[in-house]
């Protein structure tokens, strides 16, 4: 594989030969890591990094800078949170260090990767002045993340690997100044990675040589997401009632917002009677949810139960007989992983990933349109003749991170040779 590379020095006190048997130093870069008050916050980042420090073959600090805000008061709604956040913080053994940056409301777009790039810049001066040193930026999101992350590289002599994730590569190109700026990121970028071949396509159409681009699809924990004795246990631990009293359940997870596609699965409520569905996450369409299914008469059979602990959604993925994924846009989606390893199978929108991910009958279906006829036929087809809870669950067994944790460590290694 052809990989843009840089000659860099040797670290201070380290022999250039040794960096091959010794840990990879990474600085983590990205605005999409869980924290203090944000515990589920790009949970999907924090996952991929715990795996590959766990295997030996990394050592990382995480940058993750959060927008400034200057009050923690309740009033404020979701921006007072960012108050809250520490400046610096440890999770699963990672030193997470979060310097602000401005994001004034409905300008970030356009002040993002400069924002970022001032902040993280002085925190980096700080940690290279206390004796850490890096092999290599790890950055996460092409936008404005990677931007910023191309700029830290040039400065500081690191090579720089992004990961494109989904809507920075389907959507925000399209707008003239982030697009420009993407572009101009993706040939500075010393390697990509796309976590599904859909979404490699798309980093080529807009730019990338195929040989720059490694897919190196997100992998699902098989001990956090489990099978549960059976779907009547993980009903009553959540409270939910029998089957006799709910009929089918049907679980939607994810962001609160357009894209996400939840509100297509309440239009299609009304083609399925009896059927409940849960609704696991918070956000700003949460009252045109409601306004929704009180519309369509079916608000009785909607739960709307807000974000819930990482660690608490296998409950519901074993208490449900059908995970629907309605998104618009995904690089790809880990709640199908999930679910799937929960026993549960999908119903899944031709979002990028989705039939990479569901490949068989055992996992489910991928709708060929996203609309609430779809996925009405789709749940009556799925359900009538449903996999076995064991067959789901074996199927996704063949997704853990062992694979990519390997890739991501011999992909950076490539780009230090």
């Amino acid at each position: 594989m052809q990989l843009q590379t840089r000659t860099l020095p040797a670290p201070a006190g380290v022999s250039a030969p040794s960096r091959a048997s010794r840990p990879l130093r990474l600085l983590t870069f990205t605005t999409l890591y869980p924290n203090a008050a944000q515990p589920n916050h790009g949970v999907f980042v924090e996952n991929r990094l715990r795996h590959l420090v766990a295997g030996g073959e990394a050592t990382s600090t995480v940058l993750a800078p959060v927008p400034w805000f200057p009050s923690a008061s309740p009033r404020f709604g979701d921006w007072a949170r960012y108050a809250t956040i520490p400046l610096r913080e440890e999770r699963h053994g990672l030193v997470l260090h979060h310097p602000r940056f401005l994001a004034p409301p409905r300008l970030g777009m356009f002040t993002g990767p400069a924002a970022l790039y001032v902040a993280a810049r002085a925190a980096l001066r700080r940690l290279l002045a206390e004796g850490h040193r890096f092999d290599l930026i790890d950055a996460h999101y092409l936008y404005p993340d990677g931007v910023a992350a191309v700029r830290l590289g040039r400065e500081f002599g690191l090579p720089v690997v992004i990961t494109a994730r989904g809507s920075d590569t389907s959507q925000l190109p399209h707008f003239r100044l982030p697009g420009r700026a993407i572009r101009h990121a993706i040939a500075e970028a010393d390697a990509l990675i796309a976590v599904s071949a859909g979404l490699k396509a798309g980093l080529v159409e807009l730019g990338a040589p195929e040989e720059k681009v490694t897919v190196l699809r997100n992998g699902v924990d098989l001990d956090t997401f489990r099978l549960a004795p059976s779907p009547e246990v993980a009903r009553a631990a959540l409270g939910l009632g029998p089957k006799h009293e709910t009929g089918p359940l049907l679980l939607s997870v994810g962001h609160l917002i357009e894209r996400k596609g939840h509100h297509h699965i309440i239009a299609a409520l009304p083609q399925l009677p009896r059927h409940t569905l849960l609704v696991l996450g918070d956000g700003p369409e949460r009252a045109a949810l409601r306004d929704l299914a009180e519309r369509l008469g079916v608000a009785d059979r909607v739960r709307l139960l807000g974000s819930q602990p990482h660690d608490r959604l296998s409950l519901y993925y074993g208490a449900a007989d059908a995970m629907v994924l309605a998104s618009s846009r995904e690089g790809w989606a880990n709640v199908l992983l999930e679910s799937m390893a929960c026993g549960t199978p999908v119903v899944a929108s031709p979002a990028w990933g989705s039939r990479e991910a569901v490949r068989a009958p055992e996992a489910g279906l991928v709708m060929d349109e996203i609309t609430p006829e779809a996925i009405a036929a789709c749940v009556r087809q799925l359900l009538a003749a449903p996999p076995s809870r064991a067959a789901t669950r074996a199927y996704a067994e063949g997704f853990g991170w062992d694979e990519t944790t390997a890739g991501q460590a011999s992909l950076f290694r490539k780009v230090l040779a």
